[in-house]
């Protein structure tokens, strides 16, 4: 019996051998094995539910703008959650799902007259994937906005969990430490004039887009912000903004960024990853952790 075949049955829809490189910003990655896309929170729990079971490597996907598959692609499911979407508002707070971007989440608060949201209108994640790793930008968190979160645990209960019990600190949470999974969270946010808001929002994004080089394929900031330094700097610093491996290059517009200048692969991004990080470490004495998420196999490992 196909190790997948509890899988194919559950799910609504499946695809197999699913090129990575099309649910990943970075346009890299070879196939997974399975890739799934439930079209509600009990199809959702159900495929986790029979991985968990049947001791299937999966990952959970949402917009993928955070992540790196090698070449190699992924042994297992790929589960994403983009379906798993719908805002709702009550009063001055927002109910979002996992599926719904963090840029229409801002667009829905903006609407409402609810401000708190603006420093997310240009992150390109998902809520569920945001959330997971407190993303931030512009002095901004979603730590600072989120009130609870339910979540589907290892033993298929869904769970809600108050913000003060999510240990949220710099690009972390408790969705990274133990085996839970977001459907939903409740943002408290507070009320404004849209007008006003959506003037935060714009200049937010234009001077992001003046910063960072968005016309390329990327996972956005490369590297976490070290303590005392500023990653980009220490790039540029060391000597490789504009630097190349095949397609992958520190981009000459904002050196915290690795971008996919054309045709790269993962192998290219990892490499140039790679060597920052042992320059930096030789010259700065400074370990570059990556915000980046990989995944998966080289190419030689694929069976």
């Amino acid at each position: 019996m196909n190790k997948y075949e509890s899988l194919k049955q559950a799910a609504s829809a499946y695809r197999a051998d699913e090129p990575m490189k099309n649910h990943t910003s970075f346009q890299v990655g070879g196939p997974a094995d399975i890739f799934l896309e439930p079209e509600n929170e009990e199809e959702f729990a159900r495929l986790v539910g029979i991985c968990l079971d049947e001791n299937i490597p999966f990952y959970v996907l949402g917009n993928g703008s955070n992540l790196l598959v090698r070449d190699g692609g992924y042994r297992g499911a790929v589960i994403c959650t983009k379906k798993l979407h719908g805002i709702d508002i009550d009063g001055n707070t927002l109910t979002v799902h996992a599926g719904d971007s963090l840029k229409d989440t801002a667009a829905a608060a903006q609407a409402a007259g609810l401000t708190g949201l603006e420093f997310a209108s240009g992150i390109p994640g998902s809520a569920g994937g945001g959330i997971r790793m407190n993303a931030g930008a512009y002095d901004g968190e979603m730590k600072d906005v989120v009130e609870s979160v339910r979540v589907l645990d290892e033993n298929g209960q869904i769970v809600e969990i108050p913000a003060e019990d999510l240990n949220f600190s710099y690009r972390h949470s408790l969705l990274q430490e133990r085996p839970i999974w977001m459907l939903s969270a409740r943002v408290a946010l507070a009320p404004g004039d849209p007008e006003s808001i959506q003037a935060k929002m714009d200049d937010l994004n234009g001077r992001r887009a003046d910063k960072q080089p968005l016309e390329y394929p990327s996972a956005g900031s490369t590297f976490r912000r070290p303590q005392g330094y500023f990653a980009g700097k220490l790039v540029q610093d060391s000597g490789f903004q504009g630097v190349r491996v095949g397609g992958a290059q520190v981009s000459e517009k904002h050196a915290g960024f690795v971008i996919n200048a054309g045709d790269a692969t993962a192998t290219d991004i990892l490499t140039l990853i790679g060597n920052i990080q042992a320059q930096v470490k030789k010259q700065f004495g400074v370990d570059m952790r990556t915000e980046v998420i990989v995944i998966g196999e080289d190419p030689a490992q694929k069976s």
